[in-house]
């Protein structure tokens, strides 16, 4: 063990950087019980009991845990290892001690029910926000159009459900709904009512609008947004404290349906699983073993992702799914199986609500009366292709005006864009009857599919057309040549897609809470019932060709609109997410459409092969980066022929690297190494002639260690030594009492040699969830790489700016 020569190494031309551990910092923390290595080094021998040297107790945190030992600051990554650790040795004890008594077997059983029980709270939580949300929601999108004169807390459905004096041909309106424009110049219809009717809606989503904004910015700034970007940076170890709080609970629910209600181009569902992860985060306070221990709580966090997408869609499975291919970094089976439970009571808790009011679970059913036929499939795959161009299309272009709002004085006024954009957003939607309605009314207006009592504007088809000597019914449905009504509908929506195409570039990433869903699945519903009807007049007025001959006869019902439109929606979410098996069961799931599977994967696919050829990103991922978060992508691959020596730091030219010793310091000499650096965390050698590796020490560990013994223990000044060992150094009797740190002390760090490829390090890091690993060559300590400096160079090797990756 005694190497001279190695001992003796000069270390002078090593250098270190100030960015060491700034912000991921993590230590390995096995197994304590490793015999020490500095066995014979200073002393010769380790005396069994130190008390024996007659000098006053030091301190032992293996007597007595210090609070605050083993958490994190906030903006570090978690120690997936060290917490995984933690849960065993907790779990073992828990086991052993069951053995013993009564009492102790049922604390075992309560423990082991525990996380069911959890799952369980989370799905009720979230299910009764979900459908009080939905329920708010409609309220308030209706409120800009007019008010129930039976009470103002009626929506409109509801105000006329109970009416005898509705007609088939217009059954949204009542005596006792009353719009805005009736109700100040007593005329429903002419110029008057039209320019009333058009001041009060932009009025009610200005009004929505400012008071969503003012509400997160006074209250809590993490309630903007979608939330799934962070929410997959918090799954895979990193902390965002608050980011998962009461507060952003309280107003991103509230601010949620202010923001949906205003008519901005934005959805309610990705903010859901924001929502769902506040539920479980504070839920989970009230569990020791998940309050305790950072990775069991986000095995409960990805659980709640599911739990999310459930409520937002009725999805249970396309949920769990969700978090499974999307969101989560850490997936094992127990979680799989927690996930699926919490997802069906969150789906059973959203049904009993029945805030849709048609007493079912999905959101955009449908029942079409034909079935497709393969040759379809070549327009779906032209929707798959559409879906991808928008899709990458979406993200430069999001990613871009993001990008100036956040390098330009447009992001010093929130407020002023939020306004800007909903007024522009008002003015354009309101004229066009497709713009204006929600999102959600409109998918579900585009994948209806006609039938002969249907008075909407889309569903306008003449009964003939000329030269047609017969008229064939199938499934009470004539051959279908197109109506004056539904080529207005066709250029409405055409004008109502290119609106929506570039107002959501725009309004994703404001300060308000914004789903991509909704608006991305109605730019593709669009796209695709426009193909549909297309198709359709084809075969109606062409049904001689022979791509139709064989399957499209004379006066039959062979093309559906409404399936186009459902596959195009798809089309344009995968595009935008690449989301492939979990958005073609969100999305059967979401319509009720099980026989339509083959369609969406061949769109899904699609439009993921296209936008992946114009760009690997995903919208989350590429606002993952675009803020500088510490998230290694699975998806990413590292090609490159690197070694851990040139990622390594110390750099040669910057200063050498910080560690501390074995026994060679003292207290004072510990606390100023800590003032004058900023790192995270310490490598501990044998001494600085031999930079023998003996462990790694956390910083946060070490200042609230050396806090307490000040405080606590009896004559520590600062000349006491600091030993990192259960080893005595001889002492005089007037010597003061040393501080003994070796229970901090991570013995079994992560350690690389000087050859390592870097793609093997790299996979290092992102499947066991690394902060750093040390650089050693033959025992030696060399250098250190953090997650930060993996992600730099990746970075640099894609010829991207390196010090983007900023974690701010």
């Amino acid at each position: 063990m005694d190497n001279e020569g190695f001992c003796n190494d000069d270390y002078h031309n090593l250098s270190s950087d100030d960015e060491l551990v700034d912000i991921s910092d993590v230590t390995m923390d096995f197994n304590e019980d490793v015999p020490p290595l500095d066995r014979d080094y200073s002393t010769g021998h380790c005396k069994a009991d130190w008390r024996l040297n007659n000098s006053p107790k030091l301190l032992d945190i293996l007597d007595d845990t210090i609070p605050g030992i083993g958490t994190y600051e906030d903006f570090n990554t978690i120690d997936w290892v060290r917490e995984k650790s933690k849960d065993r040795d907790r779990h073992r004890e828990i086991t052993n001690k069951s053995k013993q008594s009564t009492l102790a077997l049922l604390v075992s059983i309560s423990d082991a029910f525990s996380g069911w029980l959890l799952m369980l709270l989370i799905g009720l939580m979230s299910g009764a926000l979900a459908g009080g949300i939905d329920i708010a929601a409609h309220w308030m999108t209706d409120l800009k159009e007019g008010v129930c004169l039976n009470g103002f807390w009626f929506n409109h459905e509801d105000c006329c459900w109970t009416s005898n004096e509705t007609t088939f041909k217009e059954r949204d309106r009542c005596p006792q709904w009353k719009s805005w424009a009736e109700l100040m110049v007593g005329v429903n219809e002419g110029a008057s009512a039209y320019v009333v009717s058009y001041f009060m809606y932009v009025c009610w989503a200005l009004l929505f609008a400012f008071l969503a904004v003012t509400l997160v910015r006074a209250f809590a700034p993490y309630a903007c947004g979608s939330g799934i970007p962070e929410i997959k940076t918090i799954l895979s170890g990193f902390i965002i404290r608050g980011y998962l709080g009461k507060w952003t609970l309280i107003i991103k629910t509230i601010t949620l349906v202010l923001a949906v209600s205003s008519g901005l181009s934005l959805g309610k569902e990705g903010p859901l699983v924001h929502v769902a992860c506040c539920c479980a985060n504070i839920l989970c306070h009230f569990f020791t073993k998940y309050r305790r221990n950072e990775a069991k709580r986000r095995e409960v966090l990805s659980a709640a992702s599911a739990v999310g997408v459930s409520v937002a869609f009725g999805a249970p499975i396309g949920g769990v799914l969700f978090s499974l291919e999307e969101v989560s970094y850490y997936f094992p089976l127990k979680t799989l199986w927690r996930s699926f439970f919490a997802a069906l009571v969150a789906a059973f808790t959203l049904r009993s609500i029945n805030p849709f009011g048609n007493s079912r679970l999905v959101l955009f059913y449908v029942e079409f009366h034909t079935p497709w036929h393969f040759l379809e499939l070549i327009p779906f795959i032209f929707l798959g292709i559409f879906g991808g161009l928008w899709g990458a299309f979406f993200i430069r272009a999001n990613i871009a005006w993001c990008r100036l709002r956040k390098n330009t004085c447009l992001g010093h006024y929130p407020v002023l864009e939020v306004l800007l954009v909903t007024l522009i957003t008002a003015l354009l939607s309101f004229p066009n009857e497709y713009s204006r309605m929600s999102g959600s009314q409109l998918i579900s207006e585009l994948f209806n599919d006609c039938s002969l009592l249907d008075s909407s504007r889309i569903c306008d088809y003449s009964g003939s057309r000329t030269g047609s000597a017969n008229v064939t019914v199938t499934n009470g449905l004539a051959n279908r040549p197109a109506g004056p009504k539904l080529y207005t509908a066709m250029l409405l929506l055409v004008l109502a897609l290119v609106f929506k195409m570039f107002i959501t570039v725009a309004t994703f990433g404001m300060k308000v809470p914004s789903g991509l869903f909704i608006p991305s699945m109605a730019v593709g519903a669009i796209a695709g019932r426009l193909l549909g009807v297309g198709m359709e007049q084809l075969a109606v007025y062409h049904h001689e060709w022979n791509v139709f001959r064989a399957w499209c006869s004379p006066g039959a019902d062979c093309i559906t609109p409404g399936l186009y439109a459902m596959v195009g929606a798809a089309a344009c979410l995968g595009g935008v997410t690449r989301m492939t098996v979990s958005l073609v069961v969100i999305m059967f799931e979401l319509t009720g459409g099980l026989e339509y599977i083959v369609p969406l994967m061949a769109a899904a696919m699609t439009s993921k092969w296209v936008a992946d050829a114009l760009g690997r990103e995903g919208i989350y991922e590429a606002h993952i980066r675009l803020n500088g978060y510490p998230f290694l992508e699975a998806k990413e691959e590292f090609r490159h022929k690197t070694l851990a020596t040139d990622v390594m730091r110390p750099r040669r030219s910057g200063p050498p690297l910080s560690v501390l010793t074995q026994s060679g310091m003292t207290v004072e000499e510990v606390e100023r190494l800590i003032i004058d650096t900023t790192y995270s965390g310490f490598p501990v050698v044998i001494s600085h002639q031999c930079q023998r590796l003996v462990g790694f020490v956390l910083r946060r560990d070490l200042v609230i260690s050396l806090e307490n013994a000040r405080r606590h223990q009896e004559g520590v000044v600062s000349v006491s030594a600091v030993l990192f060992s259960e080893c005595d150094l001889p002492a005089s009797p007037n010597t003061p009492p040393a501080v003994k740190l070796h229970s901090i002390l991570d013995l079994s760090p992560f350690t690389v040699t000087v050859h390592t490829p870097m793609e093997i390090v790299v996979d290092i890091f992102r499947k066991l969830g690394l902060r750093q690993c040390l650089v050693t060559q033959n025992g030696r300590m060399l250098g250190i790489i953090t997650k930060k400096d993996v992600l730099k160079h990746m970075a640099q090797m894609a010829n991207r700016d390196p010090d983007s990756i900023l974690f701010n």
